[in-house]
């Protein structure tokens, strides 16, 4: 019950376990797709029948801060079933990220979460030099370029989908309790979808799961982000052990850019 939080943060970095090796041409990209003030609010649907239902929410925030002397991003995830999931499974989960504002690369990582009673903390701070990450249980290598959960979201929003044909792949390196992935998100192509929100011209993914208690192995997520230069996370769905999940963006505001994908609204 404790991995219950996939259904809310994880499913919006639309990321996967894999093995592919990591583009060195990634290392200190530059961001170009959000400005400090962005507040982007995602609703989580659940179903088992076929109706959706609303879950949750989780909220992204960015503001533009300093740590060590150096100007950082500080984005914030926040995590939370509604009052009637509660009486189920009660989450309140909390992901926080500083980010270099020059290279997107994280200095510190912290993980904060409540779920069904189960708690856990975890503040990690990265020595990208060094290639070490000290976190509140050790000391522990890791390779170049590494990212945490969140930095992640907003690095691949500065990918150049130009660049890549429909089924590339574009892999980096993610540190999360305390573990090494190698992920990566397998490049589609661009379509029209329809959310809650209204209809938008869209860049689709499609990443590649490891099987596990919640979600299906193979590449069976979808996930969109506008096609613009925002590329704002506009839906990601999957089926899961019991159901399908859905989460859509519902709400922004101070986003870089005029949201110019959104072809009707509502």
């Amino acid at each position: 019950m404790k991995r219950f939080t996939k259904l809310f943060l994880l499913p919006v970095c639309f990321f996967a376990m894999g093995s592919s090796p990591l583009d060195d041409s990634f290392c200190g990209i530059r961001n170009t797709a959000f400005s400090a003030g962005e507040n982007v609010t995602m609703t989580v649907y659940y179903s088992t029948l076929g109706a959706y239902v609303p879950a949750g929410e989780a909220n992204f925030t960015v503001t533009l801060e300093r740590f060590n002397g150096r100007p950082v991003y500080h984005c914030v995830g926040v995590g939370k079933t509604y009052s009637f999931f509660d009486n189920f499974f009660r989450v309140r989960d909390r992901y926080e990220s500083y980010i270099d504002t020059a290279t997107m690369q994280p200095y510190k990582f912290i993980r904060n979460i409540d779920e069904g009673g189960y708690k856990k903390y975890n503040n990690v701070t990265f020595n990208q030099n060094e290639h070490t990450a000290v976190s509140t249980n050790g000391v522990f290598k890791i390779s170049d370029c590494m990212q945490d959960v969140v930095s992640a979201v907003y690095y691949a929003r500065n990918i150049d989908f130009n660049k890549y044909k429909p089924g590339d792949k574009i892999p980096f390196d993610m540190f999360l309790d305390d573990e090494i992935y190698h992920l990566y998100i397998r490049y589609i192509g661009k379509e029209k979808i329809k959310t809650r929100y209204g209809k938008f011209n869209a860049i689709k993914f499609k990443p590649l799961l490891v099987k596990g208690t919640i979600f299906e192995g193979g590449e069976k997520m979808n996930a969109w982000v506008s096609d613009d230069p925002n590329h704002l996370l506009l839906r990601v769905e999957s089926p899961i052990s019991v159901g399908s999940i859905k989460v859509d963006m519902m709400g922004y505001s101070n986003l870089r850019y005029p949201l110019t994908s959104m072809r009707s609204f509502r």
